[in-house]
């Protein structure tokens, strides 16, 4: 067990230099013992994991990326954590070496701090423009679907939209 523990810890200390995502253990507090943290819970792939003993990582309570390799690197977990513990090891073309994008989320923006090898800092301020959670209406306005007129063909291509001349595909 201690063996395992020692090689996942030198993983997650290595994890900077060879994986995209990574956590920094000395930040993360694991969404302060909540049952999911908030990366867990923003993940596309589902690879962020809370390590709430130990037995994974050697780091009680702190969250990590079980499978990096698999990481699509869309930043929502670096975005959306409030301790700013996970962190993304860029591709060289995208930031070369020496440099850093580091995304801090707040209330209402989310403030892109990048940072050139030649030590100049650039800020960039977005508004966040996504709804409350439990708030999207993925419907809204729309009419209830007629389920008689599912095997309707015309339903699907033509009805609410133009009127169709199915003339031009028959033969006679």
């Amino acid at each position: 067990m201690l063996a395992r523990a020692r090689r996942v810890t030198r993983l997650t200390i290595n994890q900077e230099h060879t994986m995209p995502t990574y956590v920094r253990t000395e930040k993360c507090d694991g969404c302060k013992g909540q049952d999911k943290a908030a990366c867990m819970y923003i993940c596309p792939h589902d690879l962020m994991r809370l390590d709430k003993d130990g037995s994974e990582t050697g780091h009680a309570m702190k969250a990590y990326n079980q499978e990096p390799e698999q990481c699509w690197e869309c930043y929502a977990c670096v975005k959306i954590c409030p301790q700013q513990a996970i962190e993304c090891r860029h591709y060289a073309d995208v930031v070369p070496l020496g440099a850093s994008v580091q995304p801090l989320r707040g209330s209402d923006s989310i403030m892109w701090t990048i940072k050139f090898r030649n030590g100049t800092l650039k800020r960039f301020k977005f508004p966040i423009r996504t709804t409350p959670e439990g708030s999207a209406n993925p419907y809204g306005g729309e009419n209830d679907a007629v389920m008689t007129e599912i095997d309707d063909h015309s339903t699907l291509f033509t009805k609410g939209t133009h009127e169709f001349d199915a003339t031009q595909f028959t033969h006679n």
